[in-house]
């Protein structure tokens, strides 16, 4: 202990007689450490620590699946089949999401809801900081209702009184008693204001065909594993298929924990981000073994000092990795500042539309900080290791001589050089992986999406069913309100929609006439849209072929259907589809009508810029009042959809019309808000946030390594110079003129820099096939213009950081350098 003490006093005394060396050092680490040290953060808060609920480590989110649609949601009769027969899960508890109008006050609100089981809440350990949660006998058709409001909607509506508990809410038009408030803080996938009890609504769900959007969260028993559950669910799904052969079918399920599920998205970005900012680490910990290199040139007297008065090689390695370490957790120090600061801007940075549940871990806790200090020893020992090795073994007679080099030897410099090699390599990887995501991002944002998202403001509108239960009532309303907003000055089209792109769609099989399949398992998915007339030209779909929906498109009148060139072509190749016929669900499904196609349209991207596509069906939003019948089921009363989002195309700058909508509608009925107000080039634009995101940092860290490569080549190739000094003297005085000194300087560190190319181009095809490959669009991960690219640009680079020390070189006096040392 008392050795480790002498140690670092004599360290500390060393480096405060090279305050310049030191300071560059710590610095050059704290980059390093602290970029580390802010992603692991995310990486920790993200990926390794459990979600925010009690019991977050034995929950598990389960979904239906069929080959058309891999992430199906559950029929609610297969739902209670799962709750009643599992024997893995403790408690199975279904949520969905919904939206209500709250009124009775002011202003109306439109409130984000999600309908839950009874015990969803005890699934996920949750208790409410005032009153409780749902009872079983709440959950069923007919029951009071009953709802549970989060602490904002406590906070903004009943002032935080603690008498709220009891009170009535109207939502839609129904009275709910307001029976629990939740804790503060507490999130399901997203900010939701209220809860109520999924079962109010069970007997219109009761169709084992028919996915209403219901997904399912269960809690494992103590010691049950995911594989028991799957196990589990696999006898129960068998049972079900002999029971249900038509409804259930080759339908299978997924089960995943449900911190997979929440991450899914942000995992392998996450991965790819913590490996770049390693990397970073690597080239600055090669540039500060260079330094250390090039210093121990002028401490080789030192330790041959050492070492004649005893010291041996291990106590001359442990004094070096003593200042190394020094350096490292000072850097390392000053890093978890650093990180401190780029933990802010990094969240500042992040996406729209991250669960916040997920953010809610991310910050520097002993964990983090724990990891700086791990990485700043593991720093300090890689980067100081070689410089120690290699001054240790100082060859004594030399370095005592009066007159000895300060030189460093052929085993330092190929040290040096290795460092170099490494540095180069490392840095190209980055500079693969930064161009493939930027030309990615590009094509993204440069797809064809199928419309065009300039200068259209877009807002959702929801009517109570009590108020509109009649079809002429909401036909009334919407017919009503698109013809107001048409005369808003500075609007050019209006439009309804009962699905915006980049948010997905209602999916739906249809069998097209004459090419029907007899299994129900083959039929093709569609995306299915409900749309008025003037919604093509608001949002300029081009109209391929066919007509548009005209006013008479309306109940009574032959269905009609438009489709978009992607099932045109799948099932029409080389003919034209106008005329032709199809239905919703498959061949069996013979109760559900026929549909004439009256148009064909360009195919828009409903999943956002990088979605490979489903085939997609326009109808008239007046003409939707029936649904699929399942087979032995009974379809909900027919009625045409009450919420429904309005396009609106303007001249000028589509959000200033905001308040100009808001009074249409609110002119319309006083009781009804605008949800969900927004451009559609800002949604176009959250739907790539994330690639945007993952490409700027790690296009940030790319140039970060390129410069610390620069700076590496320069700082070798300079001290190169200065080592060879005497030799170019010599070289000089024997003929060789300054071109010549060029080319061998420019020589040795391209000759490096190219060495460095080839390992870096075989790396990172390796690298980018496994590592990148699912982050990009449009691009394939061993795409030869960015490797060739990159690896001129890096050369170019390389070169310039060879020319300044060989432009110096060629300056040499050759009678200055022959007295050279």
């Amino acid at each position: 202990m008392g050795n480790l003490f002498q140690d670092v006093r004599y360290g500390a005394r060393m480096l405060v007689k090279s305050p310049g060396f030191a300071a560059v050092t710590i610095l050059a680490l704290a980059l390093g450490i602290g970029a580390n040290s802010a992603i692991f953060s995310v990486v920790n808060g993200v990926l390794l620590r459990p979600l925010p609920y009690p019991t977050a480590e034995r929950l598990v989110f389960l979904s239906e699946w069929s080959q058309q649609v891999p992430n199906m949601s559950v029929s609610y009769p297969n739902f209670e089949d799962w709750r009643a027969q599992t024997r893995t899960m403790e408690i199975m508890a279904a949520f969905r999401s919904n939206s209500f109008t709250l009124t009775g006050a002011n202003e109306p609100e439109r409130l984000s809801a999600r309908e839950v089981s009874y015990n969803f809440f005890p699934a996920l350990g949750v208790t409410p900081s005032d009153g409780r949660s749902f009872l079983a006998e709440e959950d069923k058709p007919g029951a009071q209702r009953t709802v549970v409001i989060s602490h904002g909607l406590w906070q903004r509506r009943f002032g935080g009184n603690a008498s709220a508990v009891g009170q009535q809410l109207l939502m839609n038009d129904e009275s709910y008693t307001v029976v629990g408030i939740l804790p503060q803080g507490f999130e399901w996938q997203a900010p939701v204001d209220v809860f109520v009890p999924i079962g109010l609504r069970a007997d219109r769900m009761n169709q084992r065909g028919n996915h209403p959007g219901i997904y399912v969260v269960g809690l494992l028993k103590p010691g049950a594993t995911v594989e028991a559950a799957r196990a589990d669910m696999d006898d129960i799904l068998s049972r079900l298929r002999q029971q249900y052969p038509q409804e259930v079918g080759k339908n299978n399920y997924t089960i995943q924990t449900l911190q997979n599920r929440a991450t899914d998205g942000l995992r392998n970005a996450l991965w790819v981000l913590m490996a770049a900012v390693g990397f970073v680490l690597l080239i600055a910990c090669a540039n500060v073994a260079n330094l250390l290199l090039a210093r121990s040139a002028s401490r080789s007297k030192e330790m041959a000092i050492r070492a004649a008065m005893g010291a041996g090689r291990v106590r001359i390695i442990r004094q070096l990795l003593t200042e190394s370490t020094m350096l490292s957790v000072a850097g390392g120090a000053l890093g978890l500042l650093l990180a401190m600061w780029g933990l802010d801007a990094l969240l500042a940075a992040l996406p729209e539309g991250v669960p916040q549940l997920l953010l809610t871990n991310i910050r520097l806790d002993t964990r983090v900080v724990a990891f700086t200090l791990g990485i700043s020893v593991v720093t300090g020992l890689l980067f100081g290791l070689a410089p120690a090795i290699q001054v240790s073994k100082t060859d004594l007679n030399e370095s005592l001589k009066e007159g000895g080099r300060s030189g460093a030897g052929g085993t330092r410099q190929y040290v040096r050089n290795f460092l170099v090699v490494t540095e180069v390599a490392v840095s190209l990887l980055l500079l693969v992986g930064a161009g493939l995501l930027i030309k990615s991002f590009v094509n993204l944002k440069d797809s064809d999406i199928g419309f065009n998202p300039e200068r259209v403001l877009t807002a959702s509108v929801s009517l109570p069913e009590k108020r509109y239960a009649e079809n002429a009532k909401i036909e009334n309303f919407y017919g009503s309100l698109v013809r107001r907003v048409q005369s808003i000055p500075g609007v050019e089209a209006a439009g309804l929609t009962a699905g915006l792109p980049m948010n997905g769609g209602i999916e739906s099989g249809i069998t097209v006439e004459g090419k029907e399949v007899q299994d129900i398992n083959e039929t093709v998915v569609a995306v299915q849209l409900a749309v008025s007339p003037d919604y093509f030209r608001t949002m300029e779909i081009r109209l391929i072929e066919g007509r548009h929906f005209t006013e008479q498109d309306r109940e009574g009148s032959p269905y009609v259907v438009m489709i978009d060139e992607m099932l045109a072509q799948k099932f029409f190749p080389g003919e034209s589809p106008l005329g032709k016929r199809l239905h919703y669900g498959g061949a069996v499904n013979n109760n559900a009508p026929w549909m004439q196609i009256v148009g064909v349209v360009k195919h828009v991207k409903h999943y956002g810029p990088d979605e490979e596509g489903r085939v997609e069906i326009y109808r008239p939003y007046t003409q939707m009042p029936f649904a699929p019948q399942a087979p032995g089921g009974h379809a909900p009363p027919p009625v045409l959809p009450r919420n429904m989002a309005i396009a609106v195309k303007t001249s000028g700058d589509p959000e200033a019309l905001t308040p100009a909508l808001r009074a249409a509608v609110l002119e319309q009925d006083r009781d009804l808000p605008i949800a969900f107000v927004s451009t559609m080039d800002r949604i176009v634009a959250q739907s790539i946030g994330p690639q945007k995101f993952a490409t700027w940092l790690l296009g940030v860290f790319a140039a970060t390594a390129l410069l610390l490569a620069a700076l590496g080549i320069y700082g070798v190739m300079a001290y190169s110079v200065t080592q060879r000094t005497h030799e170019i003297g010599v070289r000089m005085a024997l003929g060789a003129d300054r071109r010549d000194v060029l080319k061998l300087i420019v020589g040795q560190g391209m000759k490096l820099t190219l060495v460095g190319v080839v390992i870096g181009l075989i790396g990172a095809f390796v690298v980018m096939r496994y590592g990148v490959k699912s982050l990009l669009y449009g691009v394939t991960a061993s795409d030869p213009l960015t490797y060739g690219g990159v690896a001129l640009l890096l050369a170019g680079v390389a070169l310039l950081s060879c020319l300044i020390p060989a432009r110096k070189a060629t300056k040499v006096d050759p009678m200055v350098a022959l007295r050279y040392e």
